[in-house]
């Protein structure tokens, strides 16, 4: 083998190598000359990883991925907004996370779900409760838009594929995290506020889950919106004849 032929390394000694850079205590030119390796070996192997195609766009397509920025109006059900939160319970030792997905104009949960992990799998499961409630009140899935930011989940395949592609929703991106995404974002900080101390005493994930699920069907049915006329989400929608007078509430 000549000199000038490239050097071959095991994936442990680039690992080590590896290691080293991310500990951050050492310069690339430091650890080059300790693992006897060039510079720009390091430099190439640490590049940036490329971001994904649908961030690409987003970033490229700028503040036309906000759908809701450019409406005129939006009636009941044109616009769903979206997010994940912590909920705090066992006196602050445990942190699971709840989605739920209210109504932009009648600021009615329409659906919601709760696991340990803010992923996809809580999320899909969070559509698909709301999805069953809008066929219940006659909307058409495919009419809707859903509003919420870029984070990770909401910009892979598996949601996407659901929403846009299976269900033929129109996805909107906040430009500004939760800045963007006002809807949720007061509908959250008032949930958690409100019931800070009821969640906080809960000592297990189960009985969490049924004072959110009890506080949630509290929100639809009694607390009174002063931008729905200091009615309650269902008042409101039932007056408009907008739904039955049965409950169309989540069960």
């Amino acid at each position: 083998m000549s000199e000038k032929q490239a050097k071959r390394y095991t994936p442990k000694f680039k690992f080590q190598v590896m290691l080293e850079v991310l500990r951050g205590i050492k310069s690339i030119g430091q650890i080059a000359r300790s693992y006897g390796v060039h510079p720009i070996s390091i430099i190439r192997a640490v590049k940036r990883p490329k971001e994904s195609a649908i961030r690409v766009l987003l970033r490229e397509t700028g503040r036309r991925v906000n759908l809701v920025a450019i409406l005129k109006e939006i009636e009941d059900f044109d616009v769903l907004s979206t997010d994940f939160t912590e909920i705090r319970y066992a006196q602050g030792q445990a942190k699971p996370h709840l989605m739920p997905i209210i109504d932009h104009k009648s600021k009615l949960v329409l659906g919601h779900a709760f696991g340990e992990s803010a992923d996809i799998e809580l999320a899909l499961e969070a559509w698909k409760r709301t999805r069953f409630q809008l066929k219940r009140m006659g909307k058409k899935v495919k009419e809707v838009i859903i509003h919420h930011d870029q984070d990770g989940d909401f910009i892979g395949h598996e949601w996407l594929h659901q929403i846009a592609v299976k269900d033929k929703v129109r996805v909107s991106y906040s430009e500004d995290r939760a800045k963007g995404n006002v809807q949720i974002e007061s509908f959250i900080g008032r949930l958690k506020e409100e019931n800070r101390l009821l969640f906080w005493e809960q000592e297990n994930l189960e009985a969490l889950k049924g004072v959110v699920n009890v506080r949630i069907r509290y929100y639809n049915r009694v607390r009174r919106h002063s931008a729905l006329g200091n009615r309650s989400p269902l008042k409101y929608l039932k007056e408009k004849g907008r739904i039955a007078s049965r409950d169309a509430s989540e069960k």
